[in-house]
Formats: C-alpha cells, structure tokens, sequence
C-alpha cells in the first residue's frame, strides 16, 4: 500500500543532471535550487560563452554555484562541468565524466538551448539549421542515449526531461530554426519514452512558456499583459516546480507526454 503523506525530501539519496545552469534568472538555475531543496545532489553543465553574446550578458559563475548550493541539504553535494554543445562528441564525454566523478545520475534533464542567431523564412542559413539542430537537438538525444546507458533499472526509475517551447500551440515568428529544433524534441518524446520503458526511464518534454529570463520590459509587458489571464508573465520557478515534480514518485506514472506551463497563455494579438 503506497503512503499518502509527502516526504520532506522527496529527492533525497538521488543525482539531477541539468544541462544549461549559468544565469541566475534563468530556469536552469530555478530548476537546480528547487531540486537541491527536496534532496537532491546537483550536477550542473554550463557553458557561458554562448550567454555573453546575448544582450542579457554571463552572470559570475561562482555566484550561480553559490545560489544553489545554499539550497542543499546535508549529505547531498554539487558538482559543475562545463562544455559546448556544437561539439558532437561533448554528449557521451560529458555523461561519462559525470558518472566517473559522481556515480549513478538519476534524471536528465536538458535546459540547454541556442536562442538567437535565427531568422524568419527567407532569412535562414544552412549554417543557422545546422547549428540549432546540433545544440538543441542532437545533443539531446545523444545525452539521453548516454543516460539510458548508465542506468541501472534496479536502483530505481530513471527520468529524461525534454524542454521544447510552444511551437505546437502558435507561431513563434522570427524563430524558424529554434522552433523546428525543439519541435523535434516534442514529436521524439513518445518513441524515446516507448523504448526507455523498458529499462524503467520515464520521458516528458516540458513547455515552460512565456517565461522572464532577463529580457522582458515594460513596454513589452504592457503590450503582452491582456494575453496573461493571471495577471503576470511566467518565472523561472513556475516550469521549475513542474519539472521538479516530474522527478518525484509521484509522477512515477507520467511518460510520454507533453506537458506546457503557461498560466494561461492566450496566443492571440490584442
């Protein structure tokens, strides 16, 4: 008979990899700070290089370490590495890496993306095609690949979250490349989450919506606010909780699935 009350630290005993935890504001870094504080040990890939050509800048790397280790609790520790996804071989030698200097990982998720560089229909490159596809999707699948690998069924369920966006839900105008990248994360989370059954994974892809990294201002808000029916734009913590979540026992029974947190997003213009 299962137990209906909650666990202090549901995560507690068990290893998060999460990919892309460089800033501060970022849903990576949420994500890490939430998992920290229901027990879990953290290892975070980062790579600031690809946040310093962003208008929003690479926030002090040690500071990010230092949030997130203030969330840990005793006997759970936090491990960083970094690394380039353009890089197709970073995948199998970063998991192997982790596992070395860390043992069994317990759950993947991959934050990382490539946003910027893009283009609407007309204004794309091989060479922008290539480099989303490379980044946002190819590494993700191989490091779910080098996951399963590493994972042994009998130490309990696995889990592998996908972040895609909400390309299936509306046009993300401007950003053809970025959308066709992670909508393939989408359409591949059931085959994957099919296959890793099997070795007692579970798969989900996560669509935090609109959420506030760092680049939204007023004036963009203001034009935004009749399309929030809560009357806010999305946080880092809101997908992080959901993702989260999606670690726990609790959603043990959840795979396959595409699941968006969007406080009610409404896509229309006013």
């Amino acid at each position: 008979m299962y137990k209906l009350s909650r666990e202090q630290y549901p995560l507690e005993g068990r290893i998060v990899l999460i990919t892309g935890v460089s800033r501060k504001q970022g849903i990576g870094y949420a994500t890490a700070r939430q998992a920290a504080a229901w027990g879990a040990s953290i290892v975070i890939h980062h790579y600031q290089p690809h946040d310093k050509e962003q208008p929003w800048g690479a926030d002090d790397l040690q500071s990010v370490i230092e949030g997130i280790k203030s969330e840990l609790i005793d006997g759970a520790f936090l491990h960083d590495i970094s690394g380039d996804f353009a890089d197709p071989l970073l995948p199998q030698q970063l998991m192997e890496k982790v596992s070395n200097a860390c043992g069994h990982i317990d759950a993947l998720i991959c934050n990382h993306a490539l946003s910027g560089s893009d283009g609407t229909l007309g204004e794309l490159t091989a060479e922008k095609l290539d480099k989303h596809w490379a980044i946002n999707t190819r590494s993700t699948l191989l490091l779910a690949q080098y996951f399963a690998r590493q994972h042994d069924s009998t130490t309990g369920r696995g889990r592998i979250i996908f972040m895609t966006s909400g390309q299936r839900l509306g046009p993300m105008p401007g950003e053809v490349a970025y959308a066709a990248s992670k909508g393939a994360l989408a359409d591949i989370t059931m085959t994957i989450a099919d296959q890793l059954a099997d070795q007692n994974i579970t798969v989900n892809a996560v669509n935090p919506g609109p959420v506030n990294t760092g680049y939204l201002d007023n004036e963009s808000w203001k034009k935004m606010e009749p399309q929030f029916p809560f009357g806010r734009f999305g946080k880092p913590e809101d997908p992080a909780k959901l993702i989260t979540w999606l670690l726990t026992d609790e959603a043990s029974w959840i795979t396959g699935q595409i699941i968006n947190s969007e406080g009610g997003f409404a896509r229309w213009r006013p």
